[in-house]
């Protein structure tokens, strides 16, 4: 039975639009959390599930990066009550062997519980103003909207004292990241590190090594003034692409390679260049989000003699519960300054976030979609 009715953003055929439209919300599961979400990050995986390169069933609901308060929690929650502030995340199964051994992002259900577009049984949480079903759940929430329904796993207390509005990010493309550089790559005080792609991701990789105490941070790009914002949030060299070979000029300066490099691009040849400029013994992260059935060739000699250490890392390879509140206090604290990745948007803007966002112009939208009070 439906309870509430509001507005969210609708994708009702692959490119889009989003439009906004009232949708009905269904009473909650006990496992469920009703949050009413104040502002949500625009991640390139919503664009990339609207464009059906990953696909998904339409027309739905995305949106994966809310901030919100809750408002209303089932009969089997514990983990918060109405009135927190929370962060929205993956969501994972917590029964797998991933789950268990502390790396939900690497759930065995994790494409099932993020990208089906219903629960694990089949139903759905919304539907349209006709009375007709739509697809919802993206990653365990689908906060284009002013309310999303979450697990009680994907949602994160945050401290009260933080600016709710801009931690939405923190959910995914931030995390990820800040935690492929910490928490995957486990970068160390004094190591080299280079971030192919100086997007949102990429930068908050270039925050985390900072954080993490490395010396050599490379940001490569292609565009100008990623590249002085890198320069502004800790990287000790910029290369861009178009005018330098990234590989050279990385050798030139650390004589052997970095340590550790991450590509953000899902580009091959980027990939490829990721990898040849390791040292030996050296590790590649990949974040990109290539499309479906793309292929990677690499020096299987550079990679085998060298001792190269490639591998694929999702969502930062985070504990959502423990690292988002740790993100947050190194905010608070002047340490880990992700706002200057950020621009607002009101809610009804969000084609143009989407727009300035896939042209280069803002790195990372967040959508005000509903006030704190």
């Amino acid at each position: 039975m439906c309870t509430k009715y509001f507005t969210a953003a609708v994708v009702r055929r692959p490119g889009g639009p989003f439009v906004l439209e009232q949708v009905f919300i269904a009473s909650l599961r006990d496992n469920e959390v009703r949050v009413r979400v104040v502002a949500t990050g625009m991640c390139h995986t919503d664009m990339v599930a609207r464009d059906q390169v990953y696909p998904v069933p339409q027309p739905i609901v995305l949106g994966h990066e809310g901030a919100g308060v809750v408002e209303e929690v089932g009969a089997a929650v514990s983990k918060v009550v109405p009135g927190d502030h929370v962060v929205l995340t993956f969501l994972s199964c917590g029964q797998c062997r991933a789950c268990h051994e502390g790396a939900p992002a690497s759930c065995e259900r994790l494409n099932a519980l993020n990208f089906s577009g219903h629960r694990h049984d089949g139903s759905h949480a919304l539907d349209d103003a006709s009375g007709q079903e739509l697809h919802d759940r993206f990653f365990g929430q689908s906060s284009f909207g002013k309310y999303a329904v979450a697990n009680e796993r994907n949602v994160v207390k945050v401290r009260k004292d933080a600016p709710l509005e801009q931690l939405g990010p923190l959910g995914c493309g931030i995390q990820t990241g800040a935690g492929a550089a910490i928490n995957a790559l486990k970068i160390g005080p004094g190591d080299s590190f280079a971030a192919f792609g100086s997007g949102a991701v990429g930068l908050s990789a270039v925050l985390g090594a900072r954080v993490a105490g490395a010396s050599t941070i490379f940001a490569i790009d292609v565009v100008p003034s990623r590249l002085q914002l890198a320069l502004e949030l800790g990287a000790t060299h910029v290369i861009n692409s178009r005018e330098q070979d990234p590989v050279e000029e990385i050798r030139r300066i650390t004589g052997n390679g970095v340590d550790f490099a991450l590509d953000s691009t899902g580009i091959p040849a980027v990939i490829r260049s990721a990898v040849t400029a390791l040292r030996p013994r050296g590790r590649c992260g990949i974040v990109g989000a290539s499309k479906l059935g793309t292929q990677l060739e690499l020096d299987a000699n550079d990679v085998m003699q060298n001792c190269k250490h490639v591998f694929g890392i999702i969502e930062g390879d985070s504990v959502p519960d423990i690292f988002i509140p740790r993100l947050v206090d190194l905010y608070m604290q002047g340490r880990f300054p992700f706002d200057k990745l950020v621009k607002f948007y009101d809610f009804d803007q969000i084609n143009q976030a989407a727009a300035d966002s896939e042209k280069g112009i803002t790195l990372k939208p967040i959508l005000r979609i509903s006030p704190l009070r």
